[in-house]
């Protein structure tokens, strides 16, 4: 009789993720190791260890180590896009629910990562691989508060240039707040008058 039973050896064969699955697996290892070490310990040998693959899975996944930090830009980009969708279709259509919503989402998806999305802003910091994705990001944040403040909107419209005005000001006011500089609830009060002021001056440019 074998000493192996055949129940085992199934029990103890590893499990085949699909490619989305490993994807998957090894962002949230990514992100477990910027909160608790800082994005220096994201290289990719260190990836491999911590996920219990071979390196050539890892350099399969992301290629290089601006690779894998744009990945993690992308997916807490993901993760922001759909928290604020689904706030801004649940909210009434009123301005102050509105900008409201865009504040206060906005300032919370930072914050849920805590200090690990400014790490990976800086390792990327003048990497054409961020310029790329930031900036497809933010032109579609863009379009998305022009389309949800449009109904409260003056005649002449919201300069290109607001907008801009208000992503600096919301990535700093986050920042700010995750950092402890100044409360959550200033951060998002702050914003939220950025975006109303911002919609008043529609009526009078």
């Amino acid at each position: 009789m074998s000493s192996t039973p055949d129940d085992t050896q199934i029990a103890t064969k590893r499990v085949r993720l699909s490619r989305e699955q490993r994807l998957r697996q090894l962002l949230d290892v990514a992100w477990r190791l910027a909160r608790e070490e800082g994005t220096d310990a994201l290289t990719l040998p260190r990836m491999a260890d911590e996920a219990g693959v071979t390196k050539p899975v890892i350099y399969n996944h992301f290629g290089t180590r601006n690779g894998l930090l744009t990945a993690l830009y992308q997916d807490f980009d993901a993760r922001q896009t759909a928290v604020i969708d689904a706030a801004l279709e649940a909210c009434a259509p009123m301005l102050e629910r509105t900008a409201r919503v865009i504040a206060s989402s906005y300032v919370e998806c930072v914050l849920a990562q805590g200090r690990e999305i400014p790490g990976v802003l800086a390792g990327l910091a003048g990497s054409p691989e961020l310029e790329a994705v930031k900036r497809d990001y933010q032109l579609a944040f863009i379009e998305k508060c022009r389309k949800a403040l449009a109904p409260f909107t003056g005649p002449k419209g919201i300069m290109q240039s607001s907008f801009w005005a208000v992503i600096g000001a919301a990535d700093s006011l986050s920042h700010a707040a995750a950092t402890g500089e100044i409360t959550i609830e200033q951060a998002q009060g702050e914003l939220y008058e950025i975006i109303v002021a911002m919609v008043s001056r529609s009526f009078h440019a």
